[in-house]
């Protein structure tokens, strides 16, 4: 009766022990499930965080584009006035010579 109540005690102890093991096992498969998600997470988010750092370059780049663009027309309407300055002084010099060759005419 001794030698089955020990017998029956070990085995007790030792299911006991698989079952602790089996709880690691599972502890173990859920953390590093759980490290895989996060580790999935965090890759998801640089790359989200990547995207959006390359749209906003691309946002930048265009902008600059439009920039330089506005500056180039700022400086043709700059290079039109100033011709139409010179034309009108042109014409203003010509009109002043032929008033003074009316004025050596008379």
């Amino acid at each position: 009766m001794n030698t089955l109540s020990v017998f029956s005690e070990k085995e007790h102890r030792y299911l006991q022990y698989q079952a602790r093991q089996e709880y690691l096992r599972q502890q173990r498969t859920m953390q590093s499930e759980l490290d895989e998600a996060k580790k999935a997470k965090t890759v998801a988010l640089q790359e989200k965080e990547a995207a959006q750092q390359r749209e906003q370059a691309a946002l930048q780049s265009e902008q600059a584009a439009l920039q330089s663009e506005q500056a180039a027309q700022q400086r043709e309407e700059i290079a039109l006035q100033e011709k139409e300055t010179a034309l009108q002084e042109k014409q203003a010099a010509l009109a002043e010579i032929e008033r003074l060759k009316a004025l050596l005419g008379q």
